[in-house]
């Protein structure tokens, strides 16, 4: 069964990234947004930077089994039992990945003021080569990738409402992405990226 139209593989070295437009989630994206608008528990956290604590521009939302933590994190994300929506969402996404989700973070983009630094999803509870299933609803936002080793090696592709990207092979180990913010008027947008977190290897909460 085909369950895509139209997806394409980014021309990146060193990395394996996958753009479907229009996967099949077995749920209307309009009626995906509406419903996770509403029932996520959205938060406003902080990160450090030097010496400096400040919110996180966008809300965010950590679902899964274990809790979550990475270098900029001022706080630790305690995670949330995955509601019946989520939950059926991953088990779709694990049907067309052919990989096992366990946590899932949860982004709201309010403006197009909120945006998501460069970086990579590289914890060592991950795993070296993790497969990162990424589902984008609401506003269009560019999602920019940069290669770790050489930042003028840039890749740009626009994410849009209902869209999947899938992440995996060396991705993480070469390459980092972002949203960036947005001057001209733009409307709300929900990302969820779903991995499989070792609970054995997560950092230690300092």
């Amino acid at each position: 069964m085909d369950l895509f139209s139209e997806p394409r593989r980014l021309p990146l070295k060193d990395a394996d990234v996958v753009y479907h437009p229009r996967p099949d989630i077995g749920i209307s994206p309009d009626e995906l947004f509406q419903t996770l608008r509403r029932e996520v528990i959205w938060e406003q956290h902080s990160i450090r930077i030097e010496d400096r604590i400040i919110p996180q521009p966008r809300l965010s939302s950590w679902y899964g089994d274990v809790v979550h933590t990475y270098s900029t994190l001022a706080n630790v994300l305690q995670p949330h039992p995955f509601i019946p929506i989520l939950d059926a969402l991953r088990k779709r996404l694990e049907s067309i990945t052919g990989s096992r989700f366990n946590s899932m973070l949860a982004n709201l983009y309010r403006d197009g003021g909120d945006k998501i630094g460069w970086h990579s999803d590289n914890e060592p509870e991950l795993g070296p080569e993790p497969v990162i299933a990424s589902i984008s609803l609401g506003a269009e936002r560019r999602f920019d990738l940069r290669r770790r080793d050489d930042h003028s090696k840039v890749a740009r592709i626009f994410l849009e409402h209902g869209s999947l990207l899938i992440m995996g092979g060396g991705t993480q180990k070469n390459w980092q992405h972002g949203i960036a913010r947005r001057t001209e008027s733009v409307g709300e947008r929900i990302n969820l990226t779903f991995r499989l977190t070792d609970k054995t290897k997560r950092r230690a909460i300092p």
